[in-house]
């Protein structure tokens, strides 16, 4: 994971996509991100589970989709 910076903004980032979207299976992210989204976990496991533990790139794709108001809308997609 990527150090904070001054204003340990990044943390406050992960914990809002932890509320709203933790219950979101990893199965279910890897239809939006790709089969090596969060690799080494199954898909069966929550978001908020392994959110801590994200390697940068799966972490950057969440928080940038985040940040841009897309992730909602990409999860609801990849869910249906």
């Amino acid at each position: 994971m990527s150090k904070a910076g001054l204003d340990n903004r990044h943390r406050n980032k992960d914990g809002e996509i932890s509320s709203k979207y933790g219950g979101t299976l990893l199965g279910t992210l890897r239809k939006v991100y790709g089969p090596n989204f969060a690799a080494g976990y199954p898909g069966t496991e929550k978001l908020s589970d392994v959110l801590l533990a994200l390697n940068e790139t799966s972490l950057s794709q969440l928080r940038r989709d985040h940040e841009t108001g897309h992730l909602g809308h990409k999860i609801a997609n990849a869910s249906k």
